[in-house]
C-alpha cells in the first residue's frame, strides 16, 4: 500500500504542476489581489479535486462506460465555463485601473466567496482535471478495494493539491511578482484570458467532435 501511496503522489505531483486553468487561476488571482484571494481559489480547487477524486473512487470511469453522453456533456459545459471565464478575464484587462481599485474595496460576502467559486468551478470544467481521474488516476482504483484502502489516497491527492498550489498562490503574491503584475497586469491578464478561450474551445470542439 506504501508503494501504492509514493507513486499516486508522483505521479498526482506532476499533473498538478503541468500548466493548466487551475495553475493559471490561482497565479491571476495571486498576482491581482490578495494572498487571502489566492488561498479562498486555492481552497476552491481543492474541492472540486476532492469532488473528483471521490467520484473517481466510487466509479467515474465505470458511469462514463455506461453513459457515453455524460462525458460529452461535462466537456462542452466545462469549455463553455473556460471560454467565459476567458472572456470575462480578457475584458478585466481592458478596464482602468480605477474601476479595479473601486472593485477591491468591496466588502460583501459576495465579494469574499467569489474567489472560492472561481477556484471550485475552474477545477470542476478543467478537462485536465477530467481526463486524468477518469484515466490516469483510474488506473490505481481497484473494484475490491475497501474504504481504508481508498480513504488514505484520498487524503493524499487533497493534501497534495492544496499544498501545492498553496505554494503558487504564495509564491506569486511576493512582492515582487505583484510589481510585475502591477505594471504589465493589462498584458498579463489579457494573455490569461486567451490561455482560457483556447482551453474551453479545445474542450467544446473536443465534446463535438466525439
Amino acid at each position: 500500500m506504501f508503494s501504492t501511496l509514493v507513486t499516486i503522489a508522483g505521479v498526482h505531483i506532476i499533473a498538478l504542476a503541468s500548466p493548466g486553468p487551475d495553475t493559471f487561476i490561482v497565479m491571476q488571482t495571486a498576482a491581482s489581489k490578495s494572498r487571502k484571494e489566492a488561498m479562498m481559489c486555492v481552497v476552491g480547487i481543492t474541492v472540486g479535486v476532492a469532488a473528483w477524486a471521490a467520484v473517481s473512487l466510487l466509479g467515474l470511469q465505470w458511469l462514463f462506460d455506461q453513459f457515453a453522453w455524460l462525458h460529452k456533456t461535462i466537456m462542452l459545459m466545462g469549455g463553455i465555463y473556460l471560454g467565459w471565464m476567458g472572456f470575462k478575464i480578457m475584458k478585466s484587462s481592458l478596464k482602468a485601473s480605477t474601476s479595479a481599485t473601486a472593485d477591491s474595496s468591496l466588502g460583501t460576502q459576495e465579494a469574499k466567496s467569489k474567489p472560492f467559486l472561481t477556484g471550485l468551478f475552474t477545477n470542476l470544467a478543467n478537462a485536465k482535471a477530467l481526463v486524468y481521474f477518469s484515466s490516469v488516476f483510474a488506473l490505481f482504483i481497484r473494484p475490491d478495494m475497501e474504504w481504508t484502502q481508498s480513504f488514505p489516497i484520498f487524503l493524499l491527492v487533497i493534501t497534495e493539491t492544496f499544498l501545492w498550489f498553496s505554494f503558487v498562490g504564495l509564491l506569486i503574491g511576493l512582492p515582487k511578482p505583484k510589481r510585475i503584475y502591477r505594471s504589465a497586469g493589462k498584458w498579463i491578464d489579457g494573455a490569461c484570458g486567451a490561455i482560457f478561450g483556447v482551453f474551453g474551445g479545445g474542450l467544446i470542439y473536443s465534446a463535438l467532435k466525439e
